[in-house]
């Protein structure tokens, strides 16, 4: 028999296969509300390792820095004592006094240079190690926080394990029925049911109300929804609505119980006063 096509399909066809595919849809939630905030909680933990694993590139790339900054001026340092160096042994051969006091000069010029670098070196040092510190402590953090994303992942997996195959039959199952929903009405279900809180694209007629939003419908609008001619959305929440007895679903009326009861309280009463009224005229 040849596949019918999603088009030709009447609106009352169209409407079950929606709600088919909605409760199909409402079982995979259910299942994944099974793990809760878990699956949010390992992404948090992975994004926040992946942070600190940035913070940690960081601060080596920043101790590189200070070493290659510290191998510099201990190269500084070794120039400007050569540099000393040579302007001391010119001093012996000095012919005035303007020449010694041009080198005596830069001799000093040279050994404030010298002590610049080595505070320099002392200042790189003690960020070195601060920096050492920051990177040990991140390290460990990351440690602990690996600790609790493999418990995290484990209790995810445990749970996952559970309900993996039932959910791959549900996904099997909607996917059949999606093939046999044209595309612009599935994919406008798709669109209200992701912006419902509730996952909730197409919903049953509820004691005169939307089965989503409980808005009250006109009469008039629950007459059409009995009738099938259209798909029909409420006018609040923009939810898909279906007849109960077209979607299969059992209303529950409210029970006459209480009155019953009343009833028979009053009878009760009632009996008893006539049988005082006869006592009396006897």
């Amino acid at each position: 028999m040849a596949k019918k096509d999603p088009t030709d399909l009447t609106v009352e066809e169209k409407l079950k296969t929606l709600y088919q595919l909605q409760t199909i849809l409402s079982a995979i939630d259910d299942k994944r509300a099974l793990r809760g905030e878990l699956p949010l909680e390992v992404q948090d933990l992975e994004d926040e390792i992946e942070g600190l694993n940035t913070r940690v590139e960081k601060i080596q790339g920043e101790i590189a820095d200070f070493e290659a900054a510290m191998g510099q001026k201990k190269g500084d340092i070794a120039q400007a004592e050569t540099s000393v160096a040579r302007y001391k042994a010119q001093l012996d051969d000095v012919k005035n006094n303007r020449e010694y006091d041009t080198l005596s000069k830069e001799i000093e010029f040279q050994t404030l240079e010298i002590e610049l670098c080595n505070k320099k070196i002392k200042e790189a040092t003690v960020k070195i190690d601060e920096k050492k510190k920051e990177m040990e402590d991140t390290q460990s953090l990351i440690a602990d926080r690996n600790v609790a994303l493999e418990e995290k992942r484990g209790e995810l997996e445990e749970i996952m394990q559970e309900t993996r195959d039932e959910e791959e039959k549900y996904k099997t199952k909607a996917r059949e029925l999606e093939a046999k929903i044209e595309p612009r009405l599935l994919n406008s279900f798709k669109r209200i049911r992701k912006n419902a809180r509730n996952g909730l694209g197409i919903t049953v007629v509820q004691r005169d109300a939307c089965g989503g939003c409980f808005n009250k419908i006109p009469p008039q609008r629950q007459l059409d929804i009995k009738m099938h001619k259209k798909i029909l959305v409420c006018e609040y929440c923009g939810r898909i609505m279906i007849d109960p007895d077209l979607a299969g679903v059992k209303i529950a009326t409210a029970e006459e119980k209480p009155k019953r009861k009343r009833s028979i309280r009053r009878t009760a009463k009632k009996e008893e006063t006539e049988d005082k009224k006869e006592e009396t005229e006897d």
